[in-house]
């Protein structure tokens, strides 16, 4: 349902309190005085049948007495009343409802039943809810708590949602006593309807909200959350702090929320992808909020400590080094200036320790020289209080220099009262203050830890799928005869046949039948060979006795496939036995890795790379990426291994791995699994890297019992959209592809923006680009499917033109643009563009399309025209918008 009427929630002008009470210590008396207790100015309306009067405020009987139309109603009834009170609101118009009443799905099958209902209800009358089982929202800015938490939150620009509405309080109370402030804080409950997905791009809107904040227990709606936190985290930093890490802790999650948590590591992989930064603990959560909003951002790990004081000094260092920062080298230019105004003394490194007696003006040359060293990313200055030191005048001297460079600093300033005037200047110039040396290192690592993962995701990856063309056909064959026969576990020899088809290298298996097919499939394929048992219940081959390697002789392959036989009928009785595989033996030297994917139950398909081997489990040393992937994100994957360092500068008895040979082999593989939704779980292992290819020496695929729909929502991110390819005959003949963009066509869109002319670059983008930077690029290619399309059309490898639709995120409208090189104008190819935009459109059900143009773009105009569109003035007189309503 549209995102845009959580503003009845959020911002509303009449306000019903179904459930409000006179009875001190009653939810419903709290929320009561909470509403006209901090200065709102909206109109409240209590409603309960037993009260005349509640708090002074006449109270009506029922939400259909009430003389005018609500925008937000909040519910603090028992449960089995909610579905009738929700219908009652529905009736009467209301578009906003907060459920705080509990006793739903955390009850057991009757609470699901009710939340059912309340749904359904919803959806007829286009209702928005948060909740339920939840404590409610605040708007500190229109002084509305809607919620019946104790305490107001200061205004602010730090946007909070939780899932735990008894940590809300506690978050209050703290963050009003270090004066933290929120633009909007949320209780959403078990999220029945709005959830993460929402309120990410709610408050990304918000011009008011500088970073969004989460204490977080599962994810409901992970595609949803993927798109919304990705659509963000580069504009406004979003920090979440995860509960649930442990098994323990998640059952915990289950029994409190109703909700099933996912495994840790894949939250903590979807997050990276996402963008956005994870914390571990509530403290960490706001310390990094605070940074992040402030700004600016490290841009690298290199990070110069000033102190008065070498023990908290160390103990910076330590974090430093823990975190995996840099302390950053202090060279001997550096040393020499500042020997002429420190006393002989000092540290003469980094950390920069100018003694404990330092005042203002030692501080202010240790500072003023790392601002200038272009080797220092970041600065961390400390002070702790001692005799003679004077520490708000340290403070003013700290911010006066800061703000003329704005180089990313963090402050500690040690102690207790006596430094809080200090610390207040600080946060009031706009730099992050901190209690300890730990906590102010912690913040510039993770703030430097999220623009290095943003321009990780935003890098330009390498096209390594050209040529890529599966036999589908054949490999849906394979699944329907495997399904109908119930044998949900493919063979080795059936594994790697998907494998190769997605130009995966594996050491081919032929079935041999009888010990004679064995030897003269040993004999085509030469010498050593490797015999496994081929059996559809046997899955654990080497435990049943299944598997000789190295064989020489027709002789032995002979007594081996008849002691493969026999071990396998003594492992497993019943067991269908399809005969024994016989594939060539690698001999290569190499690094034996471990690629897979499982199917996690909040993200979907997930993929695994590390260390594969028999010491799998042992070594646990492994990375987790969502599919689709590119070549950078695979590059990535390969990295957060322990073992990288191996396949990159090799061993002594092993050459380095090929690297660019293990990216495709995971993007390819990636494709797989964004392909057959039917496969649940895959085990490479070992994939044998060597120093010029890679090789699937073990394989096994495990399909879902159940029907899958081809729909993608085995994944949590839209993949390319495929079906969108079509070749288009221009009015002269020619003809040209046009596609889906991606990532690695980005050196391409720049080639075909330097193509336009000023009068094109004018209609376009009402303005000449005088750079045309990767950033900006970005913004073009890195394009999340689920909320916008862009189509390129080229001939001959070079791009003639693009058109992009923007989804309006929960609603039913997109804007759309086109633009085509000079060259190509006047040929067709721009209507084909926008036709094609709506088609799209039209699939997405959208009921509305528009651009907005410049008043003279003509050419715009009568194609527009031409479609069917409708031209109105826009509010600036130099702009109409061209509408087309899809109904």
């Amino acid at each position: 349902m549209p995102t845009k009427r959580l503003v009845n929630i959020f911002s509303p002008e009449a306000v019903a309190i179904i459930g409000a009470s006179n009875k001190v210590g009653s939810v419903g008396h709290s929320l009561m005085k909470n509403l006209i207790g901090h200065g709102y100015t909206g109109t409240v309306y209590p409603v309960n049948n037993k009260y005349d009067s509640i708090q002074g405020v006449h109270a009506y009987p029922s939400i259909r007495d009430v003389p005018r139309k609500i925008d937000l109603a909040i519910i603090a009834v028992p449960a089995k009343v909610v579905p009738s009170v929700v219908e009652e609101c529905g009736q009467v118009g209301v578009k906003g409802v907060i459920i705080v009443s509990a006793g739903f799905k955390e009850t057991g099958e009757e609470g699901v039943k009710l939340e059912k209902q309340v749904m359904e209800t919803a959806s007829k009358y286009g209702i928005r809810v948060v909740g339920p089982n939840c404590l409610g929202i605040i708007n500190p800015r229109m002084k509305l708590n809607a919620s019946f938490a104790r305490d107001m939150p200061l205004e602010g620009n730090i946007a909070f949602i939780s899932q735990s509405g008894a940590l809300c309080s506690s978050i209050i109370d703290w963050a009003n006593d270090i004066g933290i402030g929120f633009s909007y804080f949320v209780s959403i409950g078990s999220m029945l309807d709005v959830d993460y997905g929402d309120l990410i791009d709610f408050f990304g809107r918000d011009p008011k909200t500088t970073s969004i904040v989460i204490y977080m227990e599962s994810v409901k709606n992970a595609k949803k959350f993927m798109s919304a936190a990705s659509g963000f985290a580069k504009q406004k930093p979003i920090v979440i702090v995860k509960s649930g890490r442990f098994k323990e802790g998640r059952e915990a999650v289950i029994s409190h929320t109703g909700a099933i948590a996912g495994g840790d590591d894949v939250y903590t992989a979807a997050f990276k992808r996402a963008g956005v930064v994870r914390v571990m603990e509530i403290d960490e959560l706001f310390d990094i909020a605070e940074k992040l909003a402030l700004g600016p951002l490290p841009k690298g790990p290199k990070i110069a400590v000033i102190t008065n004081a070498g023990g908290p000094g160390v103990m910076a260092t330590d974090k430093i080094i823990e975190l995996n920062g840099e302390l950053a080298e202090i060279g001997k230019p550096m040393i020499e200036r500042l020997n002429k105004v420190l006393p002989p003394s000092w540290s003469k490194g980094n950390p920069l320790d100018v003694l404990g007696d330092a005042d203002s003006q030692r501080y202010k040359a240790a500072l003023q020289e790392c601002i200038k060293d272009k080797g220092i990313d970041s600065i961390m200055v400390m002070l702790t209080p001692q005799s003679g030191t004077d520490i708000v005048d340290v403070a003013k001297t700290v911010s006066e220099i800061w703000r003329e460079t704005r180089k990313p600093i963090a402050a500690c300033w040690m102690g207790g009262k006596s430094v809080e005037p200090a610390r207040q200047l600080l946060r009031d110039t706009g730099i992050p203050v901190y209690p300890t040396p730990e906590k102010a290192v912690t913040t510039l690592i993770l703030g430097y830890n999220y623009t290095k993962n943003l321009e990780l995701l935003h890098e330009t990856p390498l096209d390594v799928t050209e040529g890529l063309n599966p036999n589908k056909e054949k490999l849906c064959k394979l699944i329907e005869e495997s399904i109908a026969k119930k044998h949900y576990v493919l063979s080795e020899r059936e594994s790697k046949e998907f494998l190769m088809e997605y130009g995966i290298h594996t050491n081919h298996a032929v079935l041999a039948k009888t010990k004679e097919d064995a030897v003269k499939a040993a004999e085509e394929m030469g010498y050593p060979v490797v015999l496994k048992i081929d059996s559809p219940q046997i899955t654990h081959k080497t435990d049943a006795g299944g598997v000789i390697l190295s064989i020489f002789t027709s002789e032995d392959v002979e007594k081996s496939y008849d002691r493969i036989i026999t071990n396998a009928r003594n492992y497993a009785p019943n067991a269908e036995i399809r005969g024994v595989a016989v594939m060539p033996m690698v001999t290569d030297r190499g690094f034996e890795l471990l690629l897979g994917s499982k199917r996690d139950e909040v993200f979907g398909q997930v993929v695994v790379f590390g260390a594969g081997g028999t010491l799998v489990e042992v070594l646990q040393d492994k990375s987790i990426g969502l599919p689709p992937l590119t070549q950078t994100l695979a590059r990535r994957m390969m990295e957060e291994t322990k073992g990288f360092k191996l396949l990159r500068d090799g061993s002594r008895d092993r050459k380095p791995a090929k690297l660019r040979e293990i990216e495709k082999t995971i993007i390819h593989f990636s494709q797989m699994l964004t392909d057959f939704p039917e496969i649940v779980e895959v085990d490479i292992n070992p994939l044998l890297a060597t120093a010029d290819k890679s090789i699937a020496l073990d394989a096994r695929i495990v399909l879902g019992k159940d029907e899958t729909p081809r729909n993608y929502r085995h994944l949590c991110i839209m993949p390319y959209p495929s079906e969108l390819i079509e070749e288009h005959s221009v009015r002269t003949g020619e003809k040209v592809t046009i596609k889906p963009i991606k990532p690695e066509d980005e050196p391409r869109v720049k080639q075909l923006f330097e193509t336009f002319s000023e009068r094109t670059m004018h209609f376009r983008f009402f303005h000449a680009l005088k750079d045309i930077t990767h950033e900006m690029l970005v913004r073009y290619c890195h394009t999340d499917y689920d909320r916008e399309i862009a189509l390129i059309a080229e001939k001959d490898g070079n791009l003639l033109g693009m058109s992009r639709l923007m989804f309006d995120p929960g609603q039913s409208s997109a804007e759309f643009s086109v633009v085509v090189t000079d060259s190509w104008q006047k040929k067709g190819l721009g209507i084909r563009l926008v036709e094609k935009i709506i088609e799209v459109a039209r699939g997405k059900k959208l009921e509305r399309v528009y651009a907005t143009v410049i008043k003279d773009n003509a050419p715009m105009k009568h194609l527009a025209l031409k479609l069917g569109f409708r031209i109105e003035a826009g509010d600036d007189p130099q702009i109409d918008n061209l509408i087309l309503d899809l109904k």
